[in-house]
């Protein structure tokens, strides 16, 4: 069931209020004043908060501000008819919504009807986010990772491209949104283009877009991904597997900060940051002549190596009983652990699918073993 607070030094009000809320299915609390409000927010919390403007002792708007450090709870203001000015500013600063006096029963409703919506969307929001920032987290604390992260927080907040190389699975494309994430582009989209992944007859119209017409299947106008990630950043994984035509319009695009869609006639200007990943040797196919040296040249102004498991066995305890946490979690397991003789032996293994070959592994491990991991366990299902 729904909280709200109300806060009016009308005692007729706060009771009108409370008599219309309870009927509506909704708890309640009122306060006759800003402090005793402040004091209830401190220790309750509350899905949406009615405040009134004008208040002896503390006005509505300092109890506004108070409130919104303490939390996002939405908070609507209550203005008298000679109060709008101070409610329209008490909306830049941050509150809701306003409902002037006399209050129409309609719209308080319906106003805290959307402003416990937005509330909900809010924590669904937070919720994802730090959903998404532990399935992006990077573990580990061997000497190559300090390395990498160092290098990740001093290259992030520039636009420098970065080539990222690395065998499968080490972890490229995490590198590369730790790289958006901590950049001054956090706040715009990361998109992200597998090449390896697209025919080499589509890649120029998924990179670049298409006009209507333009071929058999363009029915519609497309956007390609160079504008979509307009303001953000633009993640090219297997570079090394792009046609060599794909490569000169991608040249073209980076020397001169624009591009053209597939049967189009104007150039279109685009402000992305391109990061680069491949798990190929790009000297040795610029030497076999199937990957572009100026492109190479372009991409790299800094090189981030990414190592294989093999290289970095101590950091294999800390992902396995990250990823042990992480499955039994999302799968509502109850906890489970490695024995140290467990963890040992899983550092034995070679890793030649790294980080994703040992995330699959403790996966089965958390589907067929008891609550404690033993080293028996890890040769038997590992």
């Amino acid at each position: 069931m729904a909280k709200l607070l109300v806060i009016d030094d009308e005692r007729s009000i706060r009771n009108t209020l409370r008599e219309i809320l309870e009927y509506e299915g909704y708890q309640m609390d009122d306060a006759p004043d800003g402090p005793t409000a402040l004091k209830l927010a401190s220790t309750e919390k509350y899905d949406v908060i009615l405040c009134d403007i004008k208040m002896p002792q503390m006005d509505g708007i300092e109890v506004l501000d108070q409130l919104l450090a303490l939390y996002d709870t939405p908070v609507v203001m209550i203005s008298g008819h000679g109060n709008i000015d101070t409610a329209v500013d008490a909306i830049k600063r941050g509150a809701y919504d306003y409902i002037s006096k006399p209050l129409d029963l309609n719209r308080l409703l319906i106003t805290i009807r959307n402003a416990m919506e937005k509330s909900t969307l809010v924590k669904e929001t937070r919720v994802l986010k730090r959903k998404v920032s532990k399935t992006y987290e990077m573990i580990g604390e061997s000497e190559p990772m300090k390395e990498i992260l160092t290098m990740i927080e001093r290259v992030a907040p520039t636009d420098a491209r970065v080539m990222i190389t690395g065998s499968n699975g080490t972890g490229k494309e995490l590198v590369a949104r730790w790289l958006h994430e901590l950049s001054n582009r956090s706040a715009g989209p990361f998109v992200e283009v597998n090449c390896a992944a697209i025919p080499g007859e589509l890649i120029e119209s998924v990179l670049f877009g298409h006009e209507k017409g333009s071929f058999t299947s363009a029915i519609k106008q497309r956007k390609g991904d160079f504008e979509q990630a307009t303001g953000g950043t633009l993640f090219l994984d297997e570079i090394g597997d792009m046609s060599l035509a794909a490569q000169a319009k991608v040249l073209r695009a980076l020397q001169e900060n624009k591009i053209m869609r597939v049967g189009g006639e104007k150039d279109i200007p685009v402000d992305v940051r391109v990061i680069a990943a491949t798990n190929k040797d790009l000297k040795v196919e610029i030497e076999n002549k199937s990957f572009r040296e100026d492109l190479y040249h372009r991409l790299s102004v800094i090189l981030i190596h990414v190592p294989t498991l093999n290289e970095r066995p101590d950091d294999i305890p800390l992902l396995a009983n990250h990823f042990i946490t992480e499955i039994t979690e999302s799968n509502g397991k109850p906890a489970m652990t490695f024995t140290d003789e467990a963890l040992q032996q899983l550092q034995k293994k070679q890793w030649t699918g790294n980080i994703r070959q040992l995330r699959n592994v403790v996966e089965r491990l958390a589907i067929l073993c008891d609550n404690v991991i033993t080293a028996e366990d890890v040769e038997k299902y590992g």
